[in-house]
């Protein structure tokens, strides 16, 4: 097994603490690509000397391995949280608008103020916070990492639950991405309260 390479994990933490930030925020969402459900996103401030091995981007990992480290992220945080934006504002201000909006309203929650905010992708949000976005920073960034996997645990964790409303559609396995089997299904029985209906228009 590849050795965790905690330094080139940290290059942009430690940077911005050269700077003289201390707190530095990590951000990510999950759920932007799927059919149903809620975009979900999560801001975390982790301590830095304390490393939790095996932090990456939540794609990377199983199941399993997400859960378990999730647990200790949540632990070990020194600030989280995570906040969701809802299928029927998805339909009204668009995905983009919604994912930037959850991403604010997790910064903005958090319990300790971060000096610094560093999100996945492209994004520019709407706070008075210095911040800055990298491109795979879910994978390039510690704290990125640990946000990613704390969206992604808590979002299929959600979508487990609403599969027991829903049992027809297996949110459960699909967390409501447009597959062979979610899709035959809204064909079948039309769509359900948590489907996103500006992704869904063929099938209405």
């Amino acid at each position: 097994m590849k050795a965790y390479d905690v330094e080139s994990k940290l290059e942009i933490e430690r940077e911005l603490i050269s700077g003289g930030y201390r707190y530095i925020c990590g951000v990510d969402e999950v759920g932007r690509g799927p059919l149903a459900g809620p975009v979900v996103c999560a801001a975390v401030i982790m301590p830095l000397d304390d490393i939790i091995e095996g932090i990456d981007d939540s794609k990377k990992l199983s199941p399993q391995r997400r859960e378990n480290l999730s647990a200790k992220i949540l632990e070990r945080a020194i600030a989280c949280r995570i906040c969701r934006v809802e299928p029927q504002i998805i339909d009204e201000i668009n995905i983009l608008e919604a994912t930037k909006l959850c991403m604010k309203n997790a910064v903005e929650g958090l319990s300790v103020a971060p000096d610094f905010v560093i999100t996945d992708g492209n994004m520019t949000l709407d706070i008075s916070l210095p911040q800055r976005s990298f491109v795979k920073g879910d994978a390039r960034s510690y704290t990125i990492g640990a946000a990613s996997i704390a969206a992604k645990v808590y979002r299929d964790g959600l979508m487990k639950e609403y599969a027991e409303i829903y049992p027809q559609y297996g949110f459960e396995r699909n967390a409501g991405y447009g597959t062979a089997e979610h899709i035959a299904a809204m064909q079948k029985y039309g769509l359900c309260p948590i489907h996103r209906r500006s992704f869904t228009r063929k099938w209405q």
